[in-house]
């Protein structure tokens, strides 16, 4: 018998939805919280994000499906009004599991923390300075507030508003773009997000990190005394139980 858990964004309609089809999921499948087969998320995004990381240790093992209760559903399968729908495809169809590696960012060398949209450098309270380095070549010199780094998954997120590239799914790269850089006759930068490919290592080094924050998705981080953070694709890969078909164009048409 699987085991099941349900993660859902706490309001009252993703609440009571969520009882519902835990009764109707436990005639069939097992509840553990501890050791999940299947993670349905209740919400939006960010609770498919939250779920993501509450489970970062244990993503070989475990397959997502999100069901939309919330604002942005681009990883949900599923609208509130279909969780019967779910139900008989979780009870009758094996369905099909999609894989999309995480981010994993290292911070001087010794700390890993992991994105499944992204990680930014963001300092809002003065000019950040980094030396950019892809595979140990130097790029540039940036000066600006901050740098986006984010995967696939990502770049219809946080990379979309800084007006990254949207990339289609299935393509295992990276991407980089400025956030407000600066640009006039003394300092110039890229100024033009870039794509890298799957074996890409993205190194941020500054002799001063002080006032900059550590964005990994919705989670922050001071970066006061750090000299280098170090982004690349992980091992680690987020698996997406798929019981329908959504096209990628479908899922993009909803953001707009």
């Amino acid at each position: 018998m699987k085991t099941f858990v349900i993660v859902n964004r706490p309001d009252e309609q993703s609440e009571n939805l969520a009882q519902y089809l835990k009764e109707e999921l436990s005639k069939k499948l097992e509840w553990n919280e501890d050791k999940p087969e299947l993670c349905f998320t209740i919400g939006g995004d960010g609770t498919f994000i939250y779920a993501v990381q509450k489970y970062c240790d244990q993503l070989s093992d475990v397959s997502f499906i999100g069901i939309h209760s919330g604002t942005l559903g681009f990883f949900t399968d599923y609208l509130n009004t279909e969780i019967d729908d779910l139900i008989t495809d979780v009870f009758n169809k094996e369905g099909t599991i999609v894989e999309s590696q995480l981010l994993e960012v290292t911070i001087d060398q010794n700390e890993k923390v992991y994105a499944l949209n992204e990680m930014r450098v963001e300092n809002s309270s003065r000019t950040q300075i980094l030396d950019i380095y892809i595979n140990d070549e130097k790029l540039e010199t940036y000066r600006g507030t901050g740098i986006c780094v984010c995967t696939q998954l990502g770049s219809t997120a946080y990379n979309r508003s800084v007006q990254g590239a949207i990339i289609q799914e299935g393509l295992p790269v990276i991407q980089i773009a400025e956030i407000a850089g600066i640009h006039h006759r003394e300092f110039q930068s890229l100024g033009s997000p870039i794509v890298l490919k799957e074996d890409s290592i993205v190194r941020l080094v500054s002799d001063n990190y002080d006032g900059a924050l550590l964005c990994t998705d919705s989670n922050s981080r001071k970066l006061d005394g750090k000299a280098e953070v170090v982004c690349q694709l992980s091992r680690r890969s987020v698996r997406m139980m798929r019981y329908r078909r959504v096209s990628y164009l479908e899922r993009l048409k909803s953001l707009f």
